[in-house]
C-alpha cells in the first residue's frame, strides 16, 4: 500500500470515520477510494480538499513529512 494510504487511513481512524465515510461527505466515490487502497495517489485538487479536511500538510498526505500539523 502506498505511503498516501497509509496517512489517509490513519487519519480517517484518528476521526474515527471509515474512509468511504468520508468520502461521502467530501464527494468523492467508493471506487476513487479503492483506488487509493490499491496505490493511485488522488489528483491535486483531491489532495488539497483533502489536506484542508483533515488540517494538515499536502506532503503529510503523502508520506513526505512526518509532523502532522498544518499551522
Amino acid at each position: 500500500m502506498s505511503n498516501f494510504w497509509n496517512q489517509f487511513y490513519q487519519l480517517c481512524r484518528n476521526m474515527d470515520l471509515r474512509p468511504t465515510a468520508l468520502g461521502s461527505k467530501l464527494n468523492i466515490s467508493s471506487g476513487t477510494i479503492n483506488n487509493w487502497k490499491n496505490g493511485t495517489i488522488p489528483n491535486g485538487e483531491t489532495l488539497m480538499k483533502l489536506a484542508d479536511f483533515f488540517d494538515v500538510s499536502v506532503d503529510y498526505l503523502l508520506g513526505r513529512e512526518n509532523a502532522q500539523s498544518n499551522s
